[in-house]
């Protein structure tokens, strides 16, 4: 994906979350995120969006903490999240090609992780947002997914703090069956190693494959749906290496 289409489809993410948010109450149960309201998730996000757009207007080179999470509660917080989500949207939008700022995932520019990790962020989070009303989740296309999927797997899991361990080594295919996406992740006691395929070059025997779709995939992956979204065969202990120990905390 462009890294305008990523701007776009952030700015369009953030929007649907506020308004599921606004619907939902800031006092409703989010039931992706066990023990937290919808107060917390737009406490949270808020946050991340202004973390993320001070790296880029700002241009730190390095790690900077966060600046931590208000105190506001109903329509003040909603406005409070509205307003960051939007400055974020226009800090990226307005930032040069050759941005250069502090990252933690591979990548062809800032500018192109900082885009890409914020609407990942943000659409999650949307789909934590909509949970809350208990009505159908806006979808999520196939490109979007397919590549939220690559950003998951071949990147936030591939670093050492990856808690996706196992003391014997097993092998988990993941394959987006609308699409020619396939992934290979070697779990051992090391970080898992993932590299991605095309149609029926994933064709190696291993110990679990999780199929359906990219869509399907992605949510289950971040742990937004069950395993039983998706078609399992083979070892279900394998899946559930994924799902007991994947979570990403901030």
């Amino acid at each position: 994906m462009q890294i305008t289409e990523h701007i776009a489809s952030l700015s369009e993410e953030g929007r649907l979350l506020a308004a599921a948010a606004e619907q939902a109450g800031p006092g409703a149960s989010v039931p992706t995120c066990p023990g937290w309201q919808i107060r917390h998730l737009l406490r949270h996000t808020g946050m991340v969006h202004r973390w993320a757009a001070a790296f880029v207007t700002e241009g730190h080179t390095a790690y900077q903490p966060d600046g931590g999470e208000p105190a506001l509660d109903g329509a003040e917080l909603l406005a409070w999240f509205r307003e960051g989500h939007s400055h974020l949207v226009r800090s990226l939008e307005e930032a040069p090609a050759d941005l250069e700022c502090w990252t933690f995932l591979p990548a062809p520019s800032p500018l192109a992780f900082w885009s890409r990790r914020q609407l990942n962020e943000t659409t999650v989070h949307r789909v934590d947002a909509e949970s809350a009303l208990g009505s159908p989740l806006t979808p999520v296309s196939a490109d979007r997914a397919v590549d939220g999927i690559d950003e998951l797997l071949t990147g936030f899991h591939a670093r050492p703090k990856s808690r996706v361990r196992s003391d014997k080594p097993r092998t988990l295919r993941v394959r987006a069956v609308e699409t020619a996406a396939t992934w290979t992740v070697r779990i051992s006691e090391d970080p898992p190693q993932t590299v991605r395929t095309a149609g029926d070059d994933g064709t190696e025997d291993v110990d679990c494959e999780l199929s359906g779709t990219a869509e399907g995939l992605y949510l289950t992956l971040w742990n937004r749906l069950p395993l039983t979204a998706l078609t399992l065969h083979g070892d279900r202990a394998v899946a559930r290496l994924w799902t007991d120990n994947s979570a990403v905390t901030w």
